[in-house]
């Protein structure tokens, strides 16, 4: 039936509707669909007026046919970690799922076998399920990475090759360093010197990459770091006992912690202690939690711009997709610091 002005339907408007109503054939309709690159200006505008009202919606599922097209990303989510205060992939998830949605891709969440970091992958890549990933856990070694790699399976990385500085394929990240040199040189601003670090195991890339930015600064300021510095697992608990080791050994004026998790328990220990944060002894972390900012007194702590990482990887994943295909460099991305009462008065 077709739709003649003023006359309302209950069935969705179709291809054939749009080109009655915009006074053009199908084929221009399908053109300014799925190549408007053809199409002069003016038609162009003249079916989209068309079809915005009428409420037109093209068929994903044919266009897919014709194109081999899923218009689906895949990403591999990972277990909660209990005993964290860690939301960081909430919200970059959350960030990615609508920045791909304004470019016309939607998320596909799939979940991985523990301990097989490749599950899930070959099953979506061998039903071509999806037309590209997005890998996020390149902390772990990357296993990831180098498997789609080697089957020229569309990537982009959040995270950097840390172990293959010399890879050529596409990743944004965020500079942990700079960050955590940000919240040190914040707290010696203050007035404080003696500033412990509280961070992951030596094997973690990530934490010794913000480890540096600690040092980096005490350094730079002519400040010694030597005792003030401790490795631990990425655990509320741990961040605990690690603060209560250094404040008997190393008496520190403050805290640096490479997570919001390890910061609390820094607050903690503090509390146990009779002592309190901000006023006696300053705490900054890292990642800006949902924690850190209910949390009392509020804690100090570096924030990843993660809508700006999902920005730049649906940029770059839209590089790998087109016709022609562009590759894009890696993107090094700076946080900023949101400061709270845990950073405490000026001791100057």
């Amino acid at each position: 039936m077709s739709r003649i002005p003023g006359r309302l339907s209950t069935t969705p408007p179709t291809l054939a509707d749009v080109a009655e109503r915009a006074g053009v054939s199908r084929q221009t309709v399908s053109n300014a669909v799925n190549n408007p690159d053809l199409l002069r200006a003016d038609t162009l505008a003249r079916v989209q007026e068309a079809i915005a009202e009428l409420g037109y919606l093209p068929n994903r599922a044919a266009r897919n046919l014709r194109t081999r097209a899923s218009h689906l990303i895949g990403l591999r989510i990972q277990p909660v970690q209990e005993g964290t205060a860690n939301a960081t992939m909430d919200r970059f998830v959350h960030s990615l799922v609508e920045t791909s949605r304004e470019a016309g891709y939607h998320v596909l969440l799939f979940a991985g076998e523990p301990g097989e970091p490749l599950a899930g992958y070959d099953d979506l890549l061998r039903s071509t399920a999806v037309d590209a990933f997005v890998v996020t856990d390149t902390y772990l070694g990357n296993p990831q990475a180098t498997w789609l790699d080697s089957r020229r399976a569309p990537f982009v990385a959040f995270g950097r090759p840390w172990e293959n500085p010399s890879a050529t394929h596409a990743w944004v990240d965020v500079d942990g360093a700079a960050g955590c040199q940000l919240a040190t040189d914040h707290l010696l601003d203050k007035g404080h010197e003696r500033i412990a670090w509280i961070g992951w195991r030596k094997d973690s890339r990530i934490g010794e990459d913000r480890r540096a930015g600690w040092h980096r600064a005490m350094h730079a300021r002519g400040l010694p770091t030597t005792g003030l510095a401790s490795r631990v697992e990425d655990t509320v608990v741990s961040g605990r006992s690690a603060a209560g080791v250094l404040l008997d050994e190393a008496r520190p004026t403050a805290f640096v912690c490479a997570s919001d998790t390890l910061a609390m328990g820094v607050l903690h220990t503090l509390h146990e202690r009779g002592l309190r944060a901000g006023d006696d002894v300053a705490v900054v972390g890292f990642d800006d939690s949902q924690v850190a900012q209910v949390v009392r007194p509020g804690l100090s702590s570096v924030r990843q711009p993660l809508e700006q990482v999902a920005v730049e990887v649906v940029k770059a994943m839209e590089g790998l997709l087109g016709h022609p295909r562009v590759a894009h460099p890696g993107v090094l991305l700076t946080p900023s610091l949101e400061v709270r009462d845990s950073s405490g008065p000026d001791r100057r």
